[in-house]
């Protein structure tokens, strides 16, 4: 195994200083590619192991198995020429015959070279070296169906109208032999039952994946062979090729793979193509997959490199741009896999001499592009398996390859693990149903999968806000200094404790990404979803979900000798069908306890028990004229939708979800005797997969726009289905648990929802809740076809059902202690929300459902309503910040034309796009829009700005009154009343009349007009000695108050000797610090107008 090492120490190296000296000793003579010696042995510490002697041969031998975890996969075409073919270059290695003798029919006469497809697979062995596998000899291919008629003439005749069409496009005129293989074979198109089965196919080999796609159209346009046709349908020409490598020889994603030993030929250390520690060669029949069980499920100690960039911009105005401003740190925190996290190794690259930081490694340069060239240097060097950070892919990774090329370093390209590939950003765009259409960066970095945690945030978990210090609040409880591109320019050009204190930012930036992927499983996660799948794992961050389906799909009709049409069904996208039933909710606020029925993985066991597939679908009944209608299921509806019964045929679909929910439950029992964390979490995830797969299959199924195999009428029939059963499971319930019956109460089903229905047995006792529901899951069970069971899952007590799919509840699996607080629906946290709303929701929830006191709640909500009216509302929880996105909305946003208003007042401060816009809604003119009266909250504070507490009074009015309306007759009444009569208005410095108006002098005692600050007769002549002790005290605790808040600031930071700088808008003591610092001046002008008085 791979040893650790660790950085405990402070280790300085001073790349600039020695580097100047250098070329000071050597009159500037340097060579180009120069390490500096300390940075060298650095580096020395932390390389893969060497397997070469001194003349490149490789120090093992290939009498032995080669057995790698598979990271990632990718092919290539690569040129071979004849010499290797024929083995002319004084080899007499047997195993380079093997490999390069298939490619001997592909030479023509007059070329010395064919070109064809290498599939490259970068892999890591147990000992921590690095792999490239190069698997030759596979090739793409892809089905029509055979005409009967067909014969050897006609193939003949096809194969030259095939090289014809292709030879039409340019690029494959250059390809003497272009088809390589025509086979028969008998098979069975996936697309609905036919009673006559197996018939003959054509399965078309060719030369290059990218002829596939030409080849396809050409047949789906009909062929003419011969006065014969052929073609209409194509089948597997769809399956990109590296799916199609790894389904036919049973690979999964992530996992292990053996190199038959005798097979694979070692490339020596000066013929290699990459960066990888060694390199091999292997024709694809020697690569076997590995058994996931005992030490093969294990992840190895994968390299895992967390970045973070900072920059400045030269002029101070505005963000960064990577064409004029330099890079100025680069921070890199090396982690493997499965190590604890506090043991990643820390490096910090930075931009004139900084300071040393414990248990950093910190190496600075005088120019920055000797810093990039270094760490440069870094990647190949240390050689990474992931990169990860948090936004890599839309501004690091660009911004780094964008500053190579501004400052003409051509080295700086090859981050990949390729070594004459360099690596390119372009715009992409990332689209499926589940997550949406979004715009992002596509980079090629060959065999090193980029991780952003951003994106994997973003795509598994809804937030108010994806800023790094807002996701590591949320998950880690742990925040971060934020330092303002904005004063990165004086820091950087201060000193080198300056430069530490960025540094410091920097690594924090590098450290959280690899906490968020511990804390949160993404690596377990990951593998065991590419391993479920049988998905290359990056497949699952570059594509959508319909992919993982797809793999399972085609792996199964491999097994059993299906073929899977190509062109997309055709499917009416404007078609609705409905949905999974939703029962009229009763809604309320439920003292009594309420039990929980759901039907275990409803749609799966629906498909398993009624045989619902592509390949038992009945189109035509011909094709069932044979069959007893106790051999067909009809499902009921508009168009009577019909599949054969599984004694007829089984359907693929059925035996898919079949074998993922088998295998799941096999997974959860090896959780339950495992005693290895480590293994429990891999498992863990193994058995998440394996629920997620077996539920895609529904939707995917039901995917009618841009779905690649979509079958509404299987859709439909699930959900029809999933409706007929939920309404029984009412009628049933409600008929047998009933006092008719025997029972004490009549049973009510309050609510049903897709697969599960609430009921209220009328009992108060949450065991004998429990007790019915357990019952009656048992007893209806027995009315379904296997496997579909309904199970008891839990009981709510107290139950608030508000609406459809909004519902809160104290949820009870043990009678004597709640697990949770279970919501659903009820959003305590939207981005359009300020704090206020969200502490509201969550404490009048808490009184209802925990205290149940009704009555605590509706005081509580009429408290902070009057607190907000009278301005003694915390400002900060008032504040909304959202992402400045595109500014040419249509609809014009608040946060969009803050933005604006911001560039007209300081064009250099004013917030860019990506950055945060936090703002306050104030008062304007009547008839003014609300976008028009957002405001930044610290000119609101300068200012004297009157917050509009009517807009925020609507804003808690509507999530609360959804709350209480179903509980209290008048729910109103909290929005109106005495409580809302008292209002405190601030006298703005900035209102289109206050130049006109003359401000009136108040008393600081009683706040009665007066001419003559600061305190009028009355409190002079009664108070004024009273009023000063006051005012003294009130000042005091502003400053205590302050210097709290200003420590825990430090702290945060991890710092106590310097100023806050922190610019952490989303971090509401940001706000609180500003008001209280405004306070503070307001009581030290009051204190010395009243020692003046004197």
């Amino acid at each position: 195994m791979e040893e650790l090492k660790t950085c405990p120490f402070t280790n300085v190296i001073p790349y600039g200083l020695l580097y100047d000296k250098l070329k000071k000793e050597k009159n500037n003579d340097v060579p180009e590619n120069y390490v500096i010696e300390e940075f060298d042995k650095l580096l020395k510490n932390y390389e893969r192991p060497n397997v070469y002697d001194e003349i490149g041969n490789a120090t093992f031998k290939n009498d032995e198995d080669l057995i790698t975890f598979q990271i990632d996969l990718d092919y290539t075409v690569e040129n071979i020429f004849k010499n290797m073919i024929y083995n002319e270059i004084g080899s007499n290695n047997s195993i380079l015959n093997d490999i390069y003798m298939p490619y001997r029919i592909l030479l023509s006469k007059d070329k010395n070279y064919v070109s064809v497809p290498i599939i490259r697979i970068y892999s890591l062995r147990k000992d921590g070296c690095s792999v490239l596998i190069n698997v030759h000899n596979f090739f793409p291919y892809f089905y029509v169906e055979k005409p009967d008629d067909f014969d050897n003439e006609d193939l003949i005749k096809l194969e030259m109208l095939m090289n014809e069409n292709l030879n039409l496009n340019s690029q494959y005129k250059i390809y003497e032999k272009k088809i390589l293989k025509i086979e028969i074979v008998k098979t069975e198109s996936l697309m609905y039952f036919k009673k006559n089965g197996k018939k003959d196919f054509l399965k078309i080999t060719v030369l290059l994946p990218k002829m596939v796609p030409s080849l396809k159209k050409y047949f789906e346009g009909i062929v003419h062979v011969n006065n014969k046709s052929i073609g209409g349908i194509v089948y597997e020409a769809n399956l990109p090729f590296i799916l199609r490598y790894i389904i036919d020889h049973k690979i999964t994603g992530s996992s292990w793979i053996n190199c038959k030993k005798g097979h694979y030929y070692i490339r020596n250390k000066n013929k290699k193509i990459s960066n990888c520690t060694f390199e091999i060669d292997i024709s694809y029949e020697h690569v076997e997959p590995i058994t996931l069980e005992n030490e093969y499920q294990q992840i190895p100690k994968l390299r895992i490199l967390s970045f973070d960039i900072e920059c400045i911009k030269l002029d101070g105005k505005g963000f960064p741009e990577a064409k004029n401003d330099p890079i100025i740190q680069i921070s890199s925190i090396l982690y493997f896999q499965g190590e604890p996290i506090d043991n990643c190794t820390k490096f910090i690259f930075t931009l004139l001499e900084c300071a040393s930081i414990p248990g950093s490694n910190v190496i600075w340069f005088n120019d920055e592009k000797t810093l990039l060239e270094a760490w440069n240097e870094f990647i190949i060097r240390i050689d990474p398996d992931f990169l990860t950070g948090y936004n890599i892919i839309n501004f690091d990774l660009p911004y780094i390859l964008n500053r190579g090329t501004a400052l003409n370093l051509k080295k700086l390209k090859f981050l990949g693990r390729i070594k004459n590939v360099a690596s390119t950003v372009k715009d992409s765009s990332f689209s499926s149903k589940q997550f949406g259409t979004h715009e992002t960066k596509e980079i090629n970095i060959f065999g090193r999968i980029q991780f952003d945690v951003y994106d994997l945030i973003k795509r598994d978990y809804k937030l108010k806000s994806y800023t790094l210090n807002y996701v590591s609040f949320e998950f880690l409880k742990e925040q971060k200094e934020d330092v303002h591109y904005s004063i990165m320019n004086d820091l950087q050009n201060e000193s080198p404790e300056s430069r530490k204190r960025i540094a410091t930012y920097c690594i924090k930036d590098g450290v959280l990404p690899l906490r968020l992927i511990d804390k949160l499983l993404f690596i377990y996660n990951y593998v065991e979803m590419a391993r479920v799948t049988g998905t290359p794992f990056v497949y699952l961050l570059t594509r959508g979900q319909q992919i993982k389906v797809t793999s399972q799909l085609y792996r199964k009709c491999k097994e059993l000798n299906y073929v899977i049409p190509s062109t997309y069904m055709k499917v009416n996208t404007n078609e609705k069908y409905e949905g999974a039933t939703v029962l009229e909710p009763i809604k309320g606020y439920y003292i009594e306890p309420i039990s929980t029925l759901d039907f275990a993985s409803l749609y799966p066991s629906i498909m398993i028990a009624h045989n619902l597939c592509y390949s038992t679908l009945i189109k035509s009944n011909n094709e069932v004229s044979d069959l007893q209608n106790d051999d067909i299921t009809t499902i009921q509806g508009k168009n009577n939708l019909k599949f054969v019964k599984k004694n007829v045929k089984k359907g693929i679909l059925p035996l898919i979800v079949e074998e993922l929910i088998e295998a799941r439950k096999k997974v959860k029992l090896l959780i339950k005797n495992e005693k290895n964390n480590i293994t429990k979490m891999v498992l863990n995830g193994r058995q998440l997969a394996l629920k997620i797969s077996a539920n895609s299959v529904y939707g995917y199924t039901g995917a009618s726009s841009g779905g690649q195999l979509p079958c509404l009428e299987v859709a439909v029939s699930i959900t029809t289905l999933g409706r007929s059963m939920i309404e029984k499971t009412k009628e049933r319930v409600e008929s047998f648990y009933s006092k008719s019956n025997g029972y004490e109460h009549n049973s009510t089903v309050i609510y049903g929802d897709t697969d599960s229905v609430m009921v209220k047995f009328g009992t108060n006792n949450i065991e004998e809740a429990m007790t019915l529901g357990k019952d009656a899951a048992e007893r209806i069970s027995k009315e379904f076809l296997s496997p579909i069971k309904l199970e008891f899952e839990k009981v709510y007590c107290p139950y608030l059902l508000l609406n459809k799919k909004r519902y809160a509840g104290l949820l009870y699996t043990n009678p004597n202690k709640h697990d949770k607080m279970d919501c659903k629906g009820i959003e305590t946290v939207r981005r359009d929300f300020c704090i206020l709303i969200q502490q509201m929701m969550e404490t009048v929830l808490n009184k209802l459902l925990i205290e149940k006191n009704l009555n605590s709640a509706i005081e509580y909500t009429k408290s902070k309503i009057k607190e907000l009216l009278t301005n003694n509302i915390d400002m900060s929880l008032l504040v909304v910040t959202k992402s400045l996105g595109k500014t040419d909305y249509e609809t014009r946003l608040p946060h969009v034309e803050l933005a604006k208003k911001l560039k007209q007042r300081d064009s250099a401060t004013a917030p860019n796009v990506g950055d945060r816009v936090s703002y306050i809604i104030v008062k304007g003119v009547k008839g003014q829009a609300q976008y028009e009266r957002a405001e930044d909250p610290l000119y609101v504070l300068d200012n004297n700005l009157a917050i509009d507490y009517n807009h925020y009074l609507d804003a808690i009015k509507s999530p609360l009154s959804r709350i209480f309306e179903v509980i209290m007759q008048n729910s109103d009444s909290l929005f109106s009343g005495d409580h809302t009569r008292h209002k405190t208005i601030l006298t703005s410095s900035q209102t289109a009349l206050s130049k006109f108006l003359k401000k009136s002098v108040r008393c600081i005692g009683c706040n009665s007009s007066i001419k003559k600050p600061p305190l009028c007769n009355h409190c002079k002549e009664n108070k004024e000695f009273s009023i000063y002790m006051q005012k003294i005290k009130d000042f005091k605790n502003k400053q205590n108050e302050f210097f709290q808040l200003w420590t825990e600031c430090q702290r945060c930071q991890g710092n106590l000797h310097v100023d806050v700088i922190c610019m952490n808008r989303d971090c509401p003591i940001f706000y609180r610090r500003a008001k209280i610092k405004k306070d503070i001046a307001n009581l030290q002008e009051q204190v010395t107008s009243l020692r003046m008085d004197w």
